[in-house]
């Protein structure tokens, strides 16, 4: 997504319900200058990859977001992950780069995937799998 695509679909997701082009307009213009028929086109854009369905409502549209911002990011990560030659490298390239919250958030998100493998998991529900992670 470009800038001004994240810049609509951050407060299309951020209101998470269907919006108007004037909506978004007169939000985005809060912060700087655009006019309607960019706004338009950067729905529409979204639109056709997929990103926003639309429903017509008199001569206008409304836009609803397809999928959260969450799944957006997780497409993303799978992505850049995928193209790499090494996707073992990457990870501990990507690991290194989070913070003590962001491992912790990785390793809560592990723990609801798989769910409680030991019984020492289920003791220490915060610490990491025994021979992985820092």
């Amino acid at each position: 997504m470009g800038e001004l695509e994240d810049a609509v679909m951050t407060r299309v997701w951020k209101w998470n319900r269907p919006v108007t082009v004037r909506e978004v307009l007169e939000d985005l213009q809060r912060e700087r200058t655009i006019a309607y028929t960019t706004v338009m086109t950067v729905l529409d854009n979204l639109h056709q990859k997929g990103w926003v369905r639309r429903e017509a409502e008199g001569r206008a549209y409304r836009y609803e977001a397809v999928s959260t911002r969450a799944a957006y990011a997780a497409a993303l990560m799978n992505d850049a992950w995928s193209q790499s030659d090494n996707p073992a490298a990457a990870l501990v390239a990507f690991f290194g780069m989070m913070s003590d919250e962001q491992r912790q958030a990785l390793w809560d998100a592990v723990r609801i995937v798989q769910g409680p493998e030991t019984p020492e998991a289920e003791e220490n529900p915060g610490s990491p799998p025994q021979g992985g992670g820092r």
